[in-house]
C-alpha cells in the first residue's frame, strides 16, 4: 500500500493511554482539505530500554514497514518518520479494525478441539487472573503466516495479541514494531503456530528477493534507520530462512512469547 502522506501540520487529537509510550491520535490535512489520520510516536516519548539504544524506536517502525513492502506482503500500515508537535517520530496510517474479528485469541481449553477442527492454530495453555485454565489459539489464514515470517525476518521481539490488527473484508495488519532488528535473537510471539512447516515457493520467493534487494537500494535506505550491524544480521535471517526452509522455533535466551500476551 504505497501513498504519500500530506505535508500539512500534523494536529493531535489525543494520547493513546494503552500504549507504553507516548502514542497520539492525530490528522494532517492535505491541499484538498481532507484529514488524514495517524498515530504519532515522537522519539522524545520513548522509555530508555536495556537492550536496544536510545531513541531509535520510530526509526525502527519506519524500518518494519519497509521490510513488509520489499517482501510485497503489506503487513505493516504506511509508515513515516517525520516532525510533528513534539518533534521527530513515527507517523502512521491510522486502521480502523473489525471489532467482531479476533485473529489471535484466548479459549477455554474446552473450546481447542473444536477450534483446531475448524482450521485454528492451538499455541500454549495457561490460566487467567481467576486461575481458570485458557489455551492461547490463532487462526490460520496465509495473512498471519506471512506476519510470522515478516516477525522472522525483523526479529520482533514483541508480537502480542493486540498488535494483530483484523480489517474488515479478511486483510491483517500487524503495528508496534519499535521492538525490532536486534542483533542477537529476539524473537517472541504469539504466531507460532506453523513452527517446523515447510515455508512454500512463494514466501521462499518473496524472502529470496528480499535478499537481493539488501544488495542495492533497499539496503541503502535501511542504512539510513539502522546501524550497519543491524542490517546485516537481516541478511543473515534471510539467508538462515532459506537455507533451513521452514518456520523456526525460539532461540536465545528471551522467553518465546512476549509478556503480556495481548
Amino acid at each position: 500500500m504505497t501513498m504519500v502522506l500530506p505535508e500539512g501540520t500534523l494536529e493531535l487529537e489525543g494520547r493513546i493511554t494503552t500504549a507504553s509510550n507516548a502514542t497520539f491520535l492525530g490528522h494532517i490535512t492535505g491541499d484538498d482539505g481532507a484529514p488524514t489520520t495517524v498515530v504519532y510516536k515522537p522519539q522524545r516519548g520513548e522509555k530508555p530500554l536495556w537492550d536496544f539504544p536510545d531513541h531509535t524506536l520510530a526509526q525502527r517502525e519506519v524500518a518494519a514497514y519497509l521490510l513488509s513492502e520489499a517482501l510485497g506482503w503489506n503487513v505493516v500500515p504506511p509508515t513515516w518518520l517525520r516532525d510533528g508537535p513534539y518533534g521527530t517520530g513515527m507517523v502512521q496510517l491510522w486502521q480502523e479494525i473489525d471489532p467482531d474479528q479476533d485473529p489471535v485469541d484466548l479459549v477455554s481449553v474446552d473450546e481447542v478441539s473444536a477450534r483446531e477442527a475448524a482450521g485454528w492454530r492451538h499455541i500454549l495453555d495457561g490460566v487467567d487472573a481467576t486461575d481458570t485454565p485458557v489455551a492461547l489459539i490463532h487462526e490460520d489464514t496465509p495473512e498471519l503466516r506471512r506476519m510470522a515470517i515478516f516477525d522472522v525476518l525483523a526479529n520482533n521481539a514483541d508480537r502480542k495479541g493486540a498488535h494483530v490488527l483484523a480489517m474488515p473484508g479478511g486483510h491483517r495488519f500487524g503495528v508496534d514494531h519499535g521492538l525490532t532488528f536486534h542483533v542477537e535473537p529476539r524473537l517472541r510471539t504469539v504466531l507460532w503456530g506453523w513452527l517446523g512447516e515447510p515455508l512454500t515457493d512463494a514466501e521462499l520467493a518473496a524472502v529470496t528477493a528480499l535478499r537481493a534487494d539488501l544488495d542495492g537500494e533497499l539496503g541503502d535506505r535501511f542504512d539510513d534507520l539502522l546501524s550497519v550491524a543491524e542490517v546485516a544480521a537481516l541478511a543473515r535471517r534471510c539467508e538462515t530462512l532459506l537455507s533451513v526452509g521452514r518456520f523456526p522455533g525460539p532461540a536465545g535466551e528471551m522467553p518465546a512469547v512476549p509478556w503480556p500476551l495481548f
